[in-house]
């Protein structure tokens, strides 16, 4: 490597190292959130299938939606970091 690229004590800059460190953890909380409120939806769905009457309903529909939304705000969130899927097993690997 050449000096010019080496930090000020001969290595790499460590500030980018914990930066990159802190952004793959920020990626790696939003996959798992993505993840939960996928769940959270699903159970939601799954909720109104099973509702009996007129209140069981409106709840289990304000849910769904509530749930919903999550879920499609983390995904927003998740292509304006440019996280994807395909991306998200190598994130989660546990070093």
């Amino acid at each position: 490597m050449r000096p010019a690229l080496l930090g000020k004590y001969g290595m790499k800059n460590p500030k980018t190292k914990s930066v990159q460190e802190e952004l793959k953890k920020d990626k790696q909380m939003l996959i798992q959130e993505i993840r939960t409120a996928h769940e959270t939806w699903v159970a939601a769905q799954a909720h109104f299938e099973f509702a009996l009457d007129k209140d069981q309903i409106d709840y289990a529909i304000y849910a769904m939606e509530a749930a919903e939304k999550r879920f499609e705000m983390l995904i927003k969130q998740a292509k304006k970091l440019g996280v994807s899927l395909i991306d998200s097993d190598r994130l989660m690997e546990v070093k």
